[in-house]
C-alpha cells in the first residue's frame, strides 16, 4: 500500500470540513468501546489503546498485545496508537513490521503523554526534552512504509516549548501532528491554549504544507469541533477525548438523544463485553466500570447509581440496576 493511501483518502473525502477521530486513550479505546461509539455515531477514525513498541515483539507481552490490538470484524480499522522508549528507535522499526503483517493501515506515535512513568522511560512528553530521540524514531517507525503521525502537546514545562518543538516535527515529514493544546505541566488542569492554533497552522504552511493538522483538547461536540474549524480555517481534523465520557454521541449533529438511547447503548456495551470474554478470552470487569457514568449523567439520584454501579462485579447485576432505572421511570410518568 502506497505510503499516504489512508490520510490521503480521509482529506479526499473532508476538502470543505475537517474529518473527526476518537482519542486514543488507556483503557477506554478498545474493540468494545470503539463499536459502542460507532453505533453512537462514528467519527471518521478511531485509534487503539496506547500499545508499547517493545512489547509487540516480545514472547511474554503477547497477550497483552492481542487484547490491545484485537480488531472486530465489524468495526472500522483503527490507527495504532504506538508509545516506547525513545532510546531505543530499533524496538519501533520492529514493532512498525509486525504491525504492518497485522493489516493495520497507519500508526500514530504517542509524544505526549505526561504520566510520569512513562515519562521515566523515556516515551511520551519525554521526546520534547529529546529531539534527537523523536526523529529517530518517526524515521525508525517509517521503515515498514505505512503512514507515520504524531500526537503530542505544545510542550514540557511551558507552552512557549511549542516554538520550537512544533517547527521540528513538521520538518520530519509526518502526515498528520494531532496537537494537543496544553503542556505537559499542565496535564489537564488548565483550559486548552486555542489562541496558538492559528500560529500553529501558519508554521504548517511555511513548513510543511501537506502535513495535516489536527487540533485536541477541550473539544467535548462536533458542533464545536465545527466551530472552532471555521474561526481557525486551515484546521484539517478535530479529535475528541475525554468529551466522549459526558456524550457518547458526541460525534452526531443532533443535539438531544432520549435516556433510552443512552440504555441502548450500555446495553450494547455490556453485551459486547460479555462476548469479548467469551470469545477471546478474560478482560478485568475493573475496566467496564469506568464507562458506567457516562448512562446515568443527569438522572434523579444519578450518584447513587453510579455507586451502585461501580460495586457489581457482573454484567447481569449492571443489567438489573438499567432494568430498575427504567421500571421506576415508567412508574413515575403513568
Amino acid at each position: 500500500m502506497p505510503k499516504s493511501n489512508y490520510w490521503k483518502k480521509i482529506k479526499e473525502n473532508h476538502l470543505k470540513a475537517p474529518f473527526f477521530s476518537l482519542a486514543p486513550m488507556e483503557a477506554v479505546t478498545d474493540t468494545v468501546f470503539r463499536r459502542v461509539v460507532k453505533q453512537a455515531s462514528a467519527p471518521d477514525n478511531f485509534y487503539t489503546e496506547f500499545t508499547n513498541a517493545t512489547s509487540i515483539t516480545h514472547e511474554k507481552a503477547k497477550f497483552s498485545v492481542r487484547h490491545r490490538l484485537y480488531v472486530d470484524e465489524n468495526e472500522k480499522q483503527p490507527i495504532v496508537q504506538l508509545w516506547g522508549n525513545g532510546d531505543d528507535p530499533e524496538s519501533f522499526a520492529s514493532a512498525a513490521d509486525a504491525i504492518k503483517d497485522m493489516g493495520f493501515l497507519a500508526i500514530d506515535l504517542n509524544m505526549g503523554c505526561p504520566d510520569p512513568t512513562v515519562i521515566k522511560n523515556h516515551g511520551g512528553s519525554d521526546y520534547i526534552r529529546h529531539y534527537e530521540n523523536a526523529a529517530k524514531v518517526i524515521t525508525a517507525t517509517k521503515k515498514a512504509g505505512l503512514p507515520v503521525s504524531v500526537k503530542t502537546r505544545l510542550g514540557f514545562s511551558s507552552i512557549d516549548d511549542y516554538h520550537e518543538w512544533i517547527p521540528f516535527l513538521l520538518k520530519q515529514d509526518i502526515e498528520v501532528l494531532t496537537v494537543h493544546l496544553r503542556s505537559k505541566k499542565e496535564m489537564s488542569k488548565a483550559g486548552a491554549h486555542f489562541e496558538v492554533i492559528a500560529d500553529i497552522l501558519k508554521m504548517r504552511d511555511e513548513i510543511s504544507p501537506d502535513t495535516l493538522i489536527q487540533i485536541n483538547g477541550d473539544i467535548k461536540t462536533k458542533e464545536q469541533g465545527l466551530q472552532l474549524a471555521k474561526k481557525y480555517p486551515g484546521i484539517d481534523g478535530i479529535m475528541i477525548g475525554r468529551g466522549i465520557f459526558e456524550n457518547p454521541f458526541a460525534f452526531d449533529d443532533a443535539k438531544q438523544h432520549s435516556q433510552e438511547e443512552l440504555f441502548a447503548l450500555f446495553r450494547m456495551q455490556l453485551d459486547l463485553y460479555d462476548d469479548y470474554v467469551l470469545n477471546i478470552g478474560p478482560k478485568r470487569f475493573e475496566s467496564l466500570r469506568r464507562f458506567f457514568k457516562i448512562y446515568i449523567r443527569g438522572l434523579p439520584n444519578a450518584a447513587t447509581y453510579r455507586d451502585r454501579l461501580v460495586r457489581t462485579t457482573s454484567t447481569d447485576e449492571a443489567r438489573q440496576i438499567i432494568d430498575e432505572i427504567e421500571n421506576k421511570s415508567e412508574l413515575e410518568n403513568d
